[in-house]
């Protein structure tokens, strides 16, 4: 049986998920969001990890629904334990993970633990970092770039329907938006907010069109570590969101929500350009001139996802960091031309 919450990760429990006698376990910290998280320190047999991080339901009853409404927990425990193993990217270790029904659970490295350390948008390589996060995710697109294995027969099947915007898009919340904080944005902002409001279905649909491939799905900064011991390699955490889509979804989405306007403004072009020869590398040919339309018609899915956030006030992260990366994905938008892009692509 899956533990349900922090009390049930008991020392027999551990000794049975990793087949190695746990003596003791002492609980070091522990949160609620889209997940339950729990850091345990364990004792027992020489190979037992000293310390590792937990993933559960969430332990508030609305988070829980919430999160069961839309699979979420669930993708991700399956991700660790079906496919994290053939990622080429860095992912936390995972030690165990496991579903059941709606239940899941993770037990995975502790990042921190293991030096590790999380980029924020002020480092002083954040230009690098972004390169480097691009060329990470030329990695991992061209490794499932139009793969047969998302056909109804393949073991990626059930990641097939999860496209962009297959949840409704989030019309509702860039409503709710508009309410909350409209007034202390642009005027770009509503009239990106008109057109996706009015178009929402359209918009959705041409996100969706085109090669498509795994994709993380929500890599923010937040959902990225460095492992420093590692070769200073961006890894990615977080991966609730996995989902079948074009590969610029990512791209645009870490871009235009995370890496400040200045450094994204100086270089996305060029990364763009950089992500196509990465790929044709590996025999995937993109034409950066698609791509580059194709990154400009993602930057308006970065900007409704974070107006979402901003949206849902300080339910699902605290307002200043919505508001935050709804600022910065809008200005991307402004100067990108979305409108104008969206305007001639719905035409």
């Amino acid at each position: 049986m899956l533990p349900l919450d922090v009390a049930d990760l008991t020392a027999e429990w551990f000794s049975a998920v990793l087949e190695r006698e746990v003596d003791d376990v002492q609980l070091l910290d522990r949160s609620s969001g889209t997940t339950g998280r729990a850091q345990v320190a364990l004792a027992g047999a020489p190979t037992v990890p000293p310390t590792v991080f937990v993933k559960l339901a969430p332990f508030d009853e609305r988070q829980r629904d919430f999160v069961t409404s839309v699979g979420m927990g669930v993708a991700e425990a399956r991700f660790y334990r079906d496919l994290a193993s053939e990622i080429p990217v860095r992912v936390p270790g995972v030690w165990f993970a496991d579903t059941d029904g709606d239940g899941y659970v993770m037990v995975l490295e502790d990042l921190v633990a293991g030096g590790c350390r999380f980029p924020t948008p002020k480092d002083d390589d954040i230009a690098w970092r972004a390169r480097d996060i691009v060329e990470q995710m030329a990695s991992l697109h061209s490794r499932f770039w139009e793969s047969p294995r998302f056909e109804d027969d393949g073991d990626l099947a059930w990641l097939a329907p999860k496209g962009t915007g297959s949840a409704g898009g989030g019309a509702t919340f860039v409503k709710m938006a508009v309410d909350a904080v409209g007034d202390r944005l642009p005027e770009v902002f509503h009239r990106l907010a008109d057109i996706y409001i009015a178009r929402n279905d359209d918009i959705v649909r041409l996100w969706n069109s085109g090669p498509r491939t795994l994709v993380h799905g929500d890599p923010h900064l937040g959902n990225l570590f460095v492992d420093t011991v590692g070769g200073d390699r961006t890894g990615f955490l977080d991966w609730a969101m996995i989902g079948r889509s074009p590969g610029l979804r990512d791209v645009a989405y870490v871009l235009c929500n995370s890496i400040p306007a200045e450094v994204r403004a100086a270089d996305e072009r060029a990364l763009v350009d950089h992500y196509c020869a990465l790929l044709g590398e590996t025999g995937v040919d993109l034409d950066p001139e698609i791509a580059w339309e194709q990154y400009r018609l993602f930057a308006v899915y970065s900007w409704v996802s974070a107006t979402s956030t901003a949206g849902m006030g300080s339910k699902w992260q605290p307002l200043h960091i919505g508001l935050g990366g709804t600022k910065r994905a809008t200005a991307a938008c402004d100067e990108l031309g979305c409108v104008d892009l969206l305007e001639r692509l719905l035409a």
